[in-house]
């Protein structure tokens, strides 16, 4: 069924919050290996395709027959959609996604990587059934003060469980020059305070650090619209 905040087309050009939760608010990462399998996926979508003249090999284990096979190519979105945020919670995850060309991308990435993590889930857990609840959720991002609050939201997101936000499993690392991935665009987000393009309501705030962080405790009317339904 989908959401009263599933959008029905998408458009080039545009910022979309994607969002979903584990079915009955199940857990959908377990430990630190799920989370990594997430995130490998959002790179092998999301990062340069390999050469197409290197073939990739994968060894196959049949009845005790080991044999060597072309590793098949996942999908891969490079160019046509980008990564400006993510946040992983135990239940649920956030991503800020620009559609840049090909009005399908965004919603066959989508579509590819939790399929993918559901098989993968299901089959490590030894479980059937969907793991994610409902459709996707999938919300045009229209507002400039609205793209900055809801990215700090979800760099925030994790202190219900940890306060150490930089190591959580979020893009904000990635916001405070820390760590260096390829396929997560902070440049339009870090635009607004690196050329004091940021509205007046932030005039007082100097970086993004700041802004996240001083925030921490206020605005919960702000924080209120963003939370999950």
């Amino acid at each position: 069924m989908a959401s009263k905040n599933s959008v029905k087309t998408y458009a080039e050009n545009t910022i979309y919050h994607v969002y979903n939760r584990g079915v009955e608010k199940r857990i959908i990462f377990e430990d630190e290996q799920d989370y990594k399998v997430f995130l490998g996926y959002l790179k092998e979508y999301l990062s340069p395709p390999p050469k197409p003249d290197i073939p990739q090999i994968r060894i196959v284990n049949v009845q005790d027959h080991v044999f060597a096979s072309i590793k098949r190519t996942p999908n891969n979105y490079f160019g046509k959609v980008e990564l400006l945020v993510y946040g992983l919670m135990p239940n649920h995850f956030h991503l800020i996604i620009r559609q840049c060309a090909d009005k399908n991308a965004l919603k066959e990435l989508t579509h590819s990587l939790l399929l993918r993590y559901s098989m993968y889930f299901n089959k490590k857990y030894n479980r059937v059934g969907k793991l994610f609840q409902d459709r996707y959720k999938a919300v045009i991002v229209m507002d400039e003060v609205y793209l900055l609050h809801l990215s700090r939201y979800i760099h925030i997101n994790p202190y219900e469980y940890t306060k150490d936000l930089v190591n959580a499993y979020s893009s904000y690392g990635e916001y405070l020059k820390i760590r260096n991935t390829s396929w997560i665009n902070t440049d339009l987000i870090l635009s607004y305070f690196e050329n004091n393009k940021n509205s007046p309501e932030f005039k007082n705030t100097n970086t993004y650090k700041d802004f996240v962080e001083n925030y921490l405790d206020e605005n919960s009317d702000i924080l209120e619209s963003l939370k999950l339904e």
